[in-house]
């Protein structure tokens, strides 16, 4: 039996095959259900015609030759095919309108932005990790805007419409010449990174800065050899920021130091961690492919700067079966970090889910039974919960002396074991299990999550609204 697919790094589209005789029609759509969210296209990228032959490899490529049709433009995305080296490749791309193509394009675009006088519209812009999500703090305010306030408008960057937005926001592709006027017109811009370079403040607007995580890790300024390049853009994108969101004291001290930032810094918890307090479980493990009996494991480091890819010192197929064998309930939940969406593949493999694509990593910590990390913030945001945590740090004197640096010491003041290889790491999870919890875990409760109690978002629009900032 003959299957085909089109294949890119984080996601297979499996064709319907007719055969009739010697000759067959095969069909793809571009339309499908991911995480729960139904009719979306292809991420942008491209898709390699695969077969599978029972028996053969999935990497098997298909000699074709064939009349390649021509570009498909639609509301949620474009698409072309294209014959290349022996087989078929679909490569989508962002749906944007051709006057809004290319660098020309976008250098017009951005001149009459600059040039236009602003129209203040009672809306909100979201924007997370750069457009390539819908997640973090700039969620879950979203969820509670919408909840008190329906008749404020919520835009939604999204790099392309693979992006899922919440109920009722308006998702506008980066680039596309509705985006430029919401950055000019909407009153408030919630973020959760960088604006970068094309954003010019107007009168009416505030930007409210969440950031995404407390740090253990060095940021900005406090970073050893910063240059002066590097000094001056720290200190003109702080500029940039109305107000700056921390999820404690602690946080809220190296960010104003880290950045340089003179501005108002509002201490409320964080809102993405309503999440861990009093989300649905039951119904993340669901969309996650997980059975009430199984216990997820979720390994889910931080990025490197020296590198794109998501880091394994574990070689994670290999250690999900390990995990399989010492416990048959166990399934290995994957999930790289923001920075490494666009690079490497999703793996596959018995016991083994990987959700990079996975939009909310708060999601992913409420469904854990353990999460393994490294020097990543979500240790600090499960101090509110009783999920075991673990560090797994094979390199911890290379980023500590060469890549980062960290503000304490995490292995003598950790909220759960830390360990250095694989074996000690399947100890540390088999551990777990125990419901135990280390003595300095109510520490971090005390000193980075005091706030986290479900109700961050509430505070933080109850704030925005107080303060007119939509008036």
């Amino acid at each position: 039996m003959l299957d085909l697919a089109l294949a890119g790094s984080r996601h297979t589209i499996a064709g319907v095959v007719e055969q009739d005789g010697e000759s067959f029609t095969a069909t793809f759509p571009l339309l499908g259900e991911r995480w729960g969210a139904a009719c979306l296209p292809p991420r942008s990228g491209d898709y390699r015609l695969e077969t599978v032959l029972e028996g053969s490899p999935r990497t098997a490529r298909a000699a074709v030759h064939a009349e390649v049709p021509p570009p498909l433009d639609q509301e949620l995305l474009r698409a072309r095919l294209l014959a290349e080296d022996g087989t078929l490749l679909l490569r989508v791309e962002p749906p944007l309108r051709e006057d809004e193509r290319g660098a020309s394009a976008q250098k017009r675009l951005e001149r009459d932005y600059r040039r236009r006088a602003a129209r203040p519209e009672t809306a909100v812009f979201f924007e997370s990790f750069y457009s390539q999500t819908v997640a973090c703090n700039p969620l879950a305010i979203d969820r509670e805007l919408a909840r008190i306030r329906p008749d404020v408008t919520r835009y939604w960057s999204v790099v392309d419409r693979s992006i899922a937005v919440p109920g009722g926001a308006v998702p506008i592709v980066e680039g596309s010449a509705e985006w430029w006027r919401v950055r000019a017109d909407a009153r408030v811009l919630v973020v959760n990174d960088w604006l970068r370079k094309r954003w010019m403040p107007r009168p009416h607007q505030t930007v409210l800065q969440t950031w995404h995580g407390t740090m253990l890790k060095r940021l900005a300024l406090d970073r050893d050899r910063v240059g002066l390049r590097t000094r001056i853009a720290v200190r003109r994108e702080s500029a940039r920021w109305s107000i700056l969101l921390a999820q404690n004291e602690y946080a809220a001290s190296i960010l104003r130091r880290a950045y340089a930032f003179r501005g108002p810094l509002w201490v409320e918890g964080y809102p993405r961690s309503d999440t861990l307090i009093a989300g649905d479980r039951a119904g993340v493990r669901a969309r996650l492919g997980l059975q009430a009996q199984d216990r997820a494991v979720l390994y889910a480091p931080t990025w490197r700067d020296d590198r794109t890819e998501l880091v394994d010192y574990l070689d994670l197929p290999s250690f999900a079966a390990e995990l399989r064998e010492r416990d048959p309930r166990a399934v290995l939940v994957v999930r790289g970090h923001s920075r490494t969406l666009r690079f490497g593949r999703d793996l596959d493999g018995p016991g083994i889910i990987d959700a990079t694509t996975y939009p909310d990593v708060a999601d992913l910590l409420l469904a854990a039974d353990v999460v393994v990390t490294d020097y990543s913030s979500i240790m600090f945001d499960l101090a509110a919960t009783d999920t075991p945590v673990i560090l797994f740090t094979p390199d911890l004197d290379r980023y500590a002396d060469e890549l980062r640096g960290f503000y304490f010491d995490v292995t003598t003041d950790a909220p759960g074991p830390v360990v250095a290889s694989r074996d000690a790491l399947l100890d540390a999870i088999d551990a777990s299990s125990s419901g135990t919890l280390p003595s300095q875990r109510a520490a971090w409760r005390e000193r980075f999550t005091p706030l986290d109690d479900g109700r961050a978002g509430e505070r933080v629009v109850a704030r925005i609204l107080a303060e007119g900032l939509l008036d």
